[in-house]
């Protein structure tokens, strides 16, 4: 922009910037959002760099932010050394169809995102984040296996391979979540719901004749309009003569039994 460096220290001087990285500042203010901490961290890391992993994650909207440092991949050659405050990783190779740009912030693509996220994260976050690119509708199963074939010796290849079996798993399910409950719908001995099925006008999770049951997680129904609008949908279906029962992931993860024998205790 034709700043000197004179001109960059007397503005540091008078907190007109303020120093983030090496050669970043922020503007006027210290404090940056957690996408100004994301694009500072790619333009100190340098040309070529991207937003990755659990951050890049959280920049497409497939899962929390985290609290940990931004993550940032980097060709090996051509860019700055490792950063103090950044978690900077050097693949072998990164495509050029596997790195693009969200809100004006390079990043990686969701595919590879997912497959980096593979390697960093537990297997439930990596299954949210695949439910999460579904309802998103930027999950590419095609722009995956590409991928995955890319990514010889990745460690993060059998993990990745797994989540998607759990995640194709049950004809009609859509996300781990509806797949781990359709499983203990079978231990329990149940009948068979109908899955992601059309129920008074409304699609619902799944169905039997006179229940509903929806699987809430967090992420999808936390804020107040979800809230609102499930209570609106819960109101149609019982106008409909349903029961209808809301279970978290939560409650499936503590107490999966007494989650099921509520279930039964319903269709009774």
């Amino acid at each position: 922009m034709g700043f000197e460096a004179g001109a960059i220290r007397h503005r540091v001087a008078t907190a007109r910037l303020h120093v983030v990285h090496p050669r970043v500042y922020a503007v006027g203010r210290r404090e940056l959002s957690p996408r100004g901490r994301w694009l500072a961290a790619v333009k100190a890391v340098g040309e070529g760099a991207v937003l990755s992993h659990r951050s890049a994650a959280a920049l497409h909207g497939l899962a929390p932010e985290g609290a940990g440092l931004p993550h940032v991949t980097a060709p090996r050659r051509g860019t700055r050394p490792a950063r103090r405050g950044i978690h900077v990783h050097r693949p072998r190779s990164l495509a050029a169809d596997e790195v693009g740009e969200a809100d004006g912030i390079p990043a990686t693509s969701v595919s590879r995102t997912l497959l980096d996220l593979a390697e960093t994260e537990s297997r439930r976050l990596l299954g949210r984040a695949l439910e999460q690119a579904e309802r998103l509708r930027v999950f590419d199963r095609g722009e995956i296996e590409a991928v995955i074939a890319r990514g010889f010796g990745r460690r993060g290849l059998a993990p990745l391979r797994a989540a998607l079996a759990v995640f194709d798993g049950d004809p009609g399910t859509r996300s781990e979540l509806e797949s781990r409950f359709l499983g203990l719908c079978r231990a329990s001995g149940l009948p068979a719901p109908m899955v992601n099925c059309v129920v008074a006008g409304l699609e619902v999770d799944f169905a039997w004749p006179k229940l509903v049951v929806e699987l809430d997680g967090y992420e999808f129904h936390g804020g107040r309009e979800a809230f609102e609008r499930d209570r609106e949908r819960d109101a149609v279906l019982q106008a409909a003569g349903l029961k209808v029962l809301r279970l978290t992931a939560r409650r499936l993860d503590r107490d999966a039994a007494g989650a099921m024998a509520a279930v039964a205790a319903l269709m009774r």
